[in-house]
């Protein structure tokens, strides 16, 4: 019986949780340089290729009453200007979901990115970019279940809930600045360092009219560097600080590149990997890359004490990339030299 109010409690607190600090922070994926829009976006268009296709799923603490799920779609697109050959545009668009907790504390986020990059020589590239968009967050309170809704003997649903909420979802523009350098010896070593802002207008996201609550500005500042150790094999090195309110999160890792094949069209890849998380995650990862289309793999193991409470420890997530490169044309040339 002790037990079982104890993990009332974790619950209750979980709730509690899901009103107040939850707000202020955004989603977020363990492989983030797999969702890269969502970390800057001036990560649009930084990529070999010309269309990307990104996909992200985020499912966690599915075996506790308060599951988390995660899910990320988006696509860009870079544009060459005619007269020019050391910059290039790029546009994105991108769609969030997450929902959370007992009440199904939801968001959905529709975004457009564009970036602009200025080639500065055959090894750096200076891209600038922005976001705009739109979110929308609410809730079923009928989910909830309230102390004053307690008998004394147990849970009774007809009793008053006690609380009285002004709306169960409210909308905001969502907005962002960002900034990315790249450094590129080859097309596998390289060196991604950027910087990102989101919510910079503060918007409102309450769900009590009288209450002045402002979703805090988000800093992601993070790093991507792939190195050719061998010909069969590239070590990447990557790192994620994130700054939100009263939230921090640090994040670092690594994976081992093996080629299975470099058979030009058939390319395979293995990719081995861990990462770990200041909040107390661990997460080993695998990927599979067959020429232009990639799958990876994670699985977040909680080190903390709530791990003790419940048998499930984390959870897994899941990532699907394709890329289309167009076959560029050929500048004009004498098909046999003149004598």
């Amino acid at each position: 019986m002790k037990s079982r109010y104890f993990n009332i409690g974790v619950i209750l607190i979980a709730i509690f949780l899901s009103f107040n600090t939850l707000q202020s922070q955004d989603l977020h994926y363990t492989q983030f340089y797999n969702s890269p829009l969502n970390i800057n976006p001036a990560n649009t268009g930084i990529y070999n290729g010309d269309l990307r296709f990104n996909l992200s799923l985020r499912d966690q603490w599915r075996a506790v009453p308060v599951p988390w799920f995660t899910f990320s779609g988006s696509v860009d697109k870079k544009f060459y200007p005619k007269n020019s050959d050391n910059s290039f545009f790029a546009f994105g668009f991108i769609y969030n979901y997450d929902r959370q907790g007992s009440s199904k504390l939801n968001l959905n986020n529709v975004n457009i990115t564009g970036s602009y990059s200025r080639i500065l020589n055959k090894q750096n590239i200076i891209t600038g970019g922005a976001m705009i968009g739109y979110a929308s967050r609410g809730f079923n309170q009928d989910l909830l279940q309230w102390d004053s809704q307690w008998d004394g003997t147990m849970f009774n649903g007809s009793l008053p809930t006690g609380e009285n909420f002004d709306i169960e979802r409210v909308g905001f523009i969502e907005s962002g600045l960002g900034v990315n350098y790249r450094f590129q010896k080859s097309t596998r070593t390289k060196l991604d360092v950027g910087l990102g802002v989101f919510h910079l207008m503060e918007p409102e996201a309450n769900f009590y009219r009288s209450d002045d609550v402002k979703l805090p500005r988000r800093i992601s500042l993070n790093g991507v560097a792939s190195i050719q150790l061998i010909d069969e094999l590239d070590l990447q090195l990557h790192a994620l600080d994130q700054w939100q309110g009263s939230y921090n999160e640090l994040l670092v890792g690594g994976l081992a590149k093996i080629y299975l094949s470099q058979k030009r069209g058939r390319e395979k890849e293995l990719h081995l990997g861990i990462a770990y998380r200041t909040a107390g995650f661990l997460a080993p990862k695998i990927a599979l890359q067959f020429s232009n289309l990639y799958i990876g793999a994670s699985y977040d193991i909680d080190m903390t004490e709530f791990s003790n409470i419940h048998d499930n420890n984390g959870g897994p997530e899941f990532h699907l990339r394709y890329i289309i490169t167009n076959v560029k044309p050929l500048k004009l040339f004498k098909i046999c030299p003149i004598f």
